[in-house]
């Protein structure tokens, strides 16, 4: 019998996080990580990685549609406890089965890394990326001394090379002052407009 190392965790990529469970037979409701629309489907194996580093196989029996949440029941998870089990946990592929995307477009995770340019001066590096809070993905990026937020917005990306790890962008002047630390002068403002 062939023997084969596990996986290291770098192998994998989140493509959704369980929120919880939905009915009485296991379902759980998850918030997806993938732009694809059919990135889920029946008989689709993932692994649930917990929040204590264990990690366990599934096979996707059916999904649907509930008010704007995808609802995944898996196989032998048919109780509400066997779906409490899921949540919090992330649902992971093998980087080698991603879904192929378009030319052009880039995995989030894969943003993780690269060098932030506005015009030719560089920015930072991205540290992470946090869905959710909009249209566009915020990228975290880290800036000197400090983290900022930058939407990864289409109207702002000037060029994405991913084989040199750089992203850059035009963003709108301002744009990188507007998480910036008060000056003493601009404190000196605020606390004479607040008597």
């Amino acid at each position: 019998m062939d023997q084969h190392p596990p996986a290291s965790v770098e192998e994998f990529i989140t493509i959704a996080c369980v929120l919880g469970t939905h009915g009485r037979c296991g379902e759980v409701v998850i918030q997806s990580r993938s732009d694809a629309p059919d990135r889920f489907k029946a008989g689709m194996k993932v692994s649930a990685l917990a929040e204590d580093g264990s990690r366990r196989e599934l096979e996707l029996q059916e999904l649907w549609l509930h008010k704007h949440n995808l609802v995944l029941k898996f196989s032998g998870i048919d109780s509400i406890s066997e779906g409490e089990m899921l949540a919090g946990c992330e649902l992971q592929v093998k980087r080698s089965e991603r879904a192929q995307l378009e030319a052009g477009w880039s995995y989030i995770s894969d943003l993780i890394g690269c060098t932030i340019f506005n015009a030719d001066h560089v920015i930072g590096r991205i540290v992470d990326v946090r869905l959710g809070a909009g249209e566009a993905p915020l990228l975290i990026v880290q800036m000197s001394a400090r983290e900022i937020e930058i939407p990864y917005a289409e109207a702002y990306v000037q060029s994405v090379e991913m084989d040199r790890k750089e992203i850059r962008l035009l963003l709108p002047e301002g744009m990188l002052d507007l998480d910036a630390p008060l000056t003493d002068e601009e404190k000196l403002q605020q606390r004479r407009s607040l008597k």
